[in-house]
């Protein structure tokens, strides 16, 4: 199939493709005698694996390990779950942070600008050296 094909199996764009391949996360394709990159199945489940990961939360650099650590004979569970757990970690820090952050912003927008000649408590906090609770 031809790099368009591959991009609309994997739900990509072709550009992601060829950053795909100049990564090394997509090996580099058979061409044609026309110069055209040809990929096959196997190619459309690795960039469906990239796309999935991304969706997960995994960067690239760690999707990358995670295809270092899987053998011919098939993935190293060990290594593979304790890299699925130190994401799972990130992403719980991530909802932590956010659920912070929408908490002070509900709080500063409570906080309603009704005075003309006092600064609005919005925008007074965001000039504030205070870090937010």
């Amino acid at each position: 199939m031809l790099i368009s094909e591959l991009a609309a199996a994997g739900g990509v764009k072709v550009s992601s493709i060829r950053f795909y391949e100049r990564r090394g996360l997509l090996a580099a394709p058979h061409r044609t005698s026309g110069g055209y990159r040809e990929y096959d199945d196997a190619d459309v489940t690795r960039v469906r694996y990239l796309k999935r990961g991304q969706e997960l939360g995994f960067t690239l650099a760690e999707l990358g390990a995670l295809l270092e650590v899987t053998g011919v004979s098939g993935p190293l569970s060990g290594e593979v779950t304790a890299l699925g757990r130190a994401k799972l970690v990130e992403v719980d820090q991530r909802i932590a942070d956010l659920v912070r952050m929408r908490a002070a912003l509900a709080g500063l927008l409570d906080a309603q600008c009704v005075e003309p000649d006092v600064p609005c408590p919005v925008m007074g906090a965001l000039a504030s050296s205070e870090a937010f609770a």
